[in-house]
């Protein structure tokens, strides 16, 4: 019988520094031993915890916290252009980025700092930069919570949309990832550099991977804060899409307002726009905050619990509805 960790503190295992507790706790170092806990706690609460760099916790939880730790990175293909990798879950996602930089391996150099784990950005689609991890991902393998066998589950199964997966919708708590292929590039890299900020960084020249990710580094570095001195979960909110005849209403009244149009009839509007209008930017609330250089970004300025932080998410998202006519929907999972 394994033997679980009881009554743990979660601060140590959320980017927001919220303080919480678990009344037990594991850190899960295979898939085996993952579906023998399951096997033998069928009755027991149960809840996921990767890198903890997207949850807010805002209560105790009266059960069993499995903490995902699973490590390992295997070549399972190569060809004259690409090759197959394989990453267990527990690995921590920049990590393997840099890895990746190492190997010489493209693709992922655009998501370089982005916090968490790798068996987490799958289950939000993750992206930055004008690429997103869909344009990588070839299969993950995830547990069956219904039949505890391990299956592996591919790209057009996961049907990725904006910050989205299966995993979030509905088989929302039914699969818990072990581990994810990512097919990457061999030189010569296909690289993306048009989004905003890139573009301006690098002009005309054409950089190497390691330049993308080392600029995509500044860039982040310069924006937003460092968890490990104010904790924060990076990208609160996502960024809203609105109809065209919405956008044009928008328009009239605030003929500034940023926009990129979609493929369909919709118009992506930044969150951070929205909130920075309606003053939020660089305000404190007691000890939760909107942090100074980037409005989509919510802070805890050292002892905010976590309900503190949802009160004041819950004051913007008002907000922006109640101006904008725009609803804001979290890309943070509230616990």
């Amino acid at each position: 019988m394994l033997r679980f960790e009881e009554d743990v503190s979660l601060k140590p295992y959320n980017t927001f520094g919220i303080e919480v507790q678990t009344k037990y706790f594991f850190k899960v170092t295979s898939a085996s031993i993952l579906k023998e806990i399951l096997n033998q706690n069928p009755t027991l609460p149960i809840r996921i915890l990767g890198g903890g760099s997207n949850v807010l916790f805002t209560e105790n939880f009266d059960g069993l916290t499995l903490y995902i730790a699973n490590k390992g990175i295997e070549l399972v293909e190569e060809t004259q252009n690409k090759v197959l990798v394989e990453v267990q879950a527990g690995e921590n996602w920049h990590d393997f980025v840099c890895w990746c930089l190492d190997q010489n391996y493209g693709g992922v150099e655009n998501l370089a700092l982005i916090p968490g784990s790798v068996g987490a950005t799958p289950i939000q689609n993750i992206g930055a930069y004008g690429v997103e991890l869909t344009s990588v991902f070839n299969y993950c393998k995830a547990l069956n919570l219904k039949s505890l066998e391990e299956e592996r589950i591919p790209k057009e199964a996961c049907e990725f949309d904006y910050r989205s997966s299966i995993f979030k919708t509905h088989q929302k708590g039914n699969y818990i990832i072990t581990s994810v292929c990512f097919e990457l590039q061999k030189p010569p890299h296909q690289y993306q550099i048009d989004y905003g900020p890139l573009k301006d960084y690098f002009g005309t020249s054409v950089p190497s991977i390691q330049e993308i990710a080392k600029a995509v580094i500044s860039i982040r570095e310069s924006k937003l804060p460092n968890p490990k001195i104010l904790g924060n979960s990076g990208s609160f909110f996502k960024n809203p899409m609105i109809t065209q005849t919405h956008f044009e209403q928008l328009l009239l009244k605030y003929p500034e307002i940023p926009n990129y149009p979609l493929d369909e009839p919709l118009v992506k509007i930044p969150a951070a726009w929205l909130i920075d209008q309606l003053g939020f930017k660089g305000t404190q609330h007691g000890a939760a905050g909107v942090h100074e250089k980037q409005a989509l970004v919510l802070v805890n300025h050292g002892n905010a619990s976590g309900k503190d932080i949802l009160a004041l998410a819950q004051q913007i998202q008002k907000a922006v509805q109640e101006i904008f006519e725009i609803t804001l929907e979290t890309e943070v999972n509230i616990l």
